[in-house]
């Protein structure tokens, strides 16, 4: 049985991976207002992403017997500065949630809730690669700079993410 502060904490992280997907449509649209079309088709399969780990939640929560209660989801930042800006933004909002998802492991692990550490396991690891995939970005646009042509082919390359490979 869970406790009423992991319960509580829980929805709290629900309700923070919604956010997450709404940010990430936001900076889809900055994308696409920009003229970079795989920038912004990287952040939409980021923001489906989001929305999947939302629903980890929520069955978790429902398979322990959890009333699920969604809250109202703020207005993210619509304007950034530059390409490079918004991955920075990013990044701040990975480490952020994997502050989280660490802080509800320690929570679970004071609780005794082996469940609960086991279900949030698969999240420690999917933080680490989210972090790592946005710094690899990261690092690329500030080799490369937030104009011309490799721009443009970074661009190229973000947009692919979730495409089928092709067959040769």
């Amino acid at each position: 049985m869970l406790s009423d502060k992991l319960k509580e904490e829980l929805n709290k992280q629900l309700n923070r991976e919604i956010y997450s997907a709404y940010l990430y449509m936001s900076m889809a649209a900055y994308s696409d207002a920009n003229g970079l079309p795989g920038f912004s088709a990287w952040f939409q399969a980021q923001a489906a992403e989001e929305l999947a780990h939302a629903m980890k939640f929520y069955n978790y929560m429902s398979d322990r017997g959890v009333r699920v209660v969604l809250e109202a989801v703020p207005k993210p930042t619509t304007d950034y500065d530059s390409p490079t800006h918004v991955f920075e933004e990013t990044l701040k909002h990975e480490q952020y949630i994997t502050e989280n998802i660490n802080k509800l492991y320690e929570l679970a692990v004071q609780e005794n809730d082996y469940a609960t550490q086991t279900f949030l396991h698969w999240f420690i690891t999917e933080q680490v690669e989210e972090e790592k995939s946005v710094n690899q970005v990261l690092d690329t646009l500030r080799l490369i700079g937030d104009k011309g042509h490799a721009l443009v082919m970074l661009d190229r390359e973000l947009g692919k993410r979730g495409q089928p490979a092709q067959n040769a």
